[in-house]
């Protein structure tokens, strides 16, 4: 089914407690905006709007395309807003906080914290083939505190990828849209369809979903770490089932970054899910084991160092 774009809500516009500056982001799940809530505090908002099922109709209001549409739109919604109540428990600082969610305009949004700063995409584009080590190794060890919080609150991200990891000014991760999270840790959860980024997906998400588990993230997160060396995606899972043309971080970047972490990379993209490692906490372990570099929150000088470094931004 074709995927309609939904023109935003317009600038300047009043959403409950909120005023929406800009549209920030979005595509064929959701839309993003950057807004003020009442106390004049900047909030990133995003909106349910499924291109593929609904459009902006009179007075702002979201309406199903044919009516067929009507039911899969309510659940999509009704499990979009448990997503929130779910992420909205999360208290952890590499996790995207989610201060509120509402019904408005027949839909459902939720409010994030804004953060200041810039993808891991732009990160890469900008560095590209010259990304130190000590850099990866310190952001995903960070990043993955998170993941294991999210994965302890029985959700699966589904679709970790440079531009869904933000860095801080201070140089700290966070991970970002879980709008692609269709499925929980638990079997009794509904199912929706899987959303995924060709590069950065478990074969599994292609293939058979009733396989996913922490391990599937895991594959993202070394999709994404070998994209920080090679500047761009891996090849895409589906692809790689058939004919596996990709070349193994161990042997294109020998010698330029340590056995340990590459070997680690490669682990994590293993094309049976079964030789990946099957927690956050194991890979974690993995990590702390091929490297003498202590991962430690940054104190309040590293973030005024960090933010004055130019190699890093």
């Amino acid at each position: 089914m074709s995927v309609q774009s939904n023109y935003a809500l317009p600038n300047g516009y009043q959403l409950m407690d909120y005023r929406i500056v800009r549209k920030i982001g979005g595509g064929g799940f959701s839309l993003v905006y950057l807004a003020y809530d009442a106390n004049d505090q900047p909030v990133a908002i995003k909106e349910y709007l499924p291109g593929s099922l609904v459009k902006r109709g009179d007075n702002d209001l979201v309406i199903p395309i044919t009516e067929g549409n009507l039911n899969s739109f309510r659940y999509g919604m009704r499990f979009f807003f448990e997503e929130g109540r779910s992420l909205a428990r999360i208290l952890h600082p590499n996790v995207v906080r989610v201060e509120n969610f509402f019904r408005a305009n027949d839909t459902v949004y939720m409010v994030m914290r804004y953060e200041r700063g810039k993808t891991l995409q732009e990160f890469i584009r900008s560095h590209r083939g010259d990304i130190r080590e000590s850099f990866i190794r310190r952001v995903f060890a960070e990043l993955l505190n998170g993941l294991r919080e999210v994965h302890t609150q029985k959700l699966l991200h589904l679709d970790i990828k440079p531009s869904n990891i933000y860095i801080r000014m201070d140089g700290s991760p966070v991970l970002i849209d879980f709008g692609a999270a269709r499925q929980t840790l638990t079997a009794e959860q509904p199912k929706l369809m899987t959303m995924y980024t060709p590069g950065f997906a478990a074969p599994e998400q292609y293939t058979d979903p009733t396989l996913l588990g922490p391990w599937t993230d895991i594959y993202s997160i070394g999709a994404t770490m070998y994209a920080c060396l090679a500047g761009g995606a891996p090849f895409a899972a589906d692809a790689r089932l058939t004919n596996d043309k990709l070349i193994p971080a161990s042997k294109a970047w020998q010698g330029k970054y340590s056995a340990g972490m590459l070997e680690i990379i490669d682990t994590c993209l293993k094309l049976d899910h079964l030789q990946r490692p099957q927690s956050v906490f194991a890979l974690q372990k993995a990590i702390m084991e091929t490297t003498d570099l202590v991962i430690k929150p940054p104190s309040l000088m590293d973030n005024i160092r960090n933010t004055l470094y130019k190699d890093i931004f």
